[in-house]
């Protein structure tokens, strides 16, 4: 446990790093007329802050700069309460109230808020879709054993594939598979289609679970596209332009192909994952993701991926009243299913 002055000489510190990059000495310190105490003291300070693992000495220099343990203490413990203004909130909503009334749309707009307020890199994941229904699965025939699948939920969205087959269907065979689907899955939610309920679908189709298997393969597939897809970044250029990230591991960390689920895991409301630990391995970096929900359910994620030296205090409330913003709409009986 740190006392209230070391907590106050770490505090300073990072608030001076976050605002200019550079390490940051006990003279500085002493001249901001925060303690009461001399230079010495305080430096005396800094060195149990650096025995401790809090601050560490980049170069020769007398000055020092926070580690990823200062940031996560000081988000935890003691970072300074920023409460927007009603000047921040207005800027806000108007990106929120500028987007059409659909829940891609509003996410859409607070990622491009984020990214021009911030200048980092914002990463959305919506979930939304997977609240609506089945509307209709339709097989259209396309040429000799090909067809194409057709998926269309209650939001609009469409989704196809080409199938080849072994053999040509019957009208009659492709009869009884649209009206099986009309069956078995209209009205029934993207989130509620797992691999046991397909199981389940195939093994009830008896003499025309041959025919048909491949066909409710494709479905199968097409309704995994609809649940992975809502994944959008933006900004990310913003990022790749600084010196003091790598913008290599940027990109890497972009494109892994676990990003959806890397999202998708994160606990609680919101969560702030700084670079270099444990699965984020983007160094001298910051992630800070809030959840977005619908009626109580998760409905996606909004994450925001910076410098380690985010100005946290500000950019979490941003961050907050934004996905805040956003559930209230989309759980206030928005029709978006």
């Amino acid at each position: 446990m740190l006392d209230d002055r070391k907590k106050m000489i770490l505090g300073t510190i990072i608030s001076e790093y976050i605002r200019t990059g550079e390490p940051v000495g006990s003279k500085l310190i002493a001249e901001s007329g925060l303690l009461s105490v001399s230079a010495a003291t305080i430096r005396n300070d800094m060195a149990v802050l650096e025995q401790l693992g809090y601050l560490e000495q980049p170069h020769t220099s007398a000055g020092r700069i926070p580690t990823y343990t200062a940031f996560s203490l000081y988000i935890d413990e003691f970072m300074p309460e920023y409460v927007l203004t009603e000047a921040d909130k207005a800027v806000l909503d108007d990106y929120i109230e500028s987007a059409e009334p659909t829940a891609e749309s509003l996410l859409a707009n607070a990622s491009h808020a984020l990214a021009e307020l911030t200048r980092c890199a914002v990463i959305r994941r919506d979930l939304v879709p997977q609240f609506s229904v089945i509307t209709k699965v339709e097989v259209v025939p396309t040429g000799k054993r090909m067809y194409v699948i057709l998926l269309i939920s209650s939001n609009g969205a469409v989704k196809n594939k080409v199938c080849r087959l072994e053999f040509d269907l019957t009208d009659e065979q492709i009869k009884f598979f649209a009206n099986y689907m009309s069956e078995n899955l209209h009205g029934i939610s993207l989130d509620e289609l797992t691999p046991e309920m397909f199981e389940k679908l195939i093994a009830a189709m008896s003499g025309y679970m041959i025919s048909m298997t491949p066909l409710l393969e494709e479905v199968k597939k097409l309704a995994d596209d609809f649940n992975a897809s809502g994944l959008a970044i933006e900004g990310e250029k913003n990022l790749l332009m600084r010196e003091d990230i790598d913008a290599k591991a940027v990109e890497k960390f972009i494109a892994r192909k676990d990003l959806t689920e890397f999202l998708d895991r994160s606990f609680g409301d919101l969560q702030v994952v700084l670079g270099g630990t444990g699965e984020m391995a983007v160094s001298n970096t910051g992630l800070i993701m809030s959840k977005i929900k619908k009626n109580g359910v998760d409905a996606g994620t909004l994450g925001l991926l910076g410098p380690l030296r985010l100005d946290y205090s500000k950019i979490i409330p941003y961050i907050e009243y934004l996905t805040g913003r956003i559930t209230e709409i989309i759980s206030d009986e928005m029709e978006i299913g």
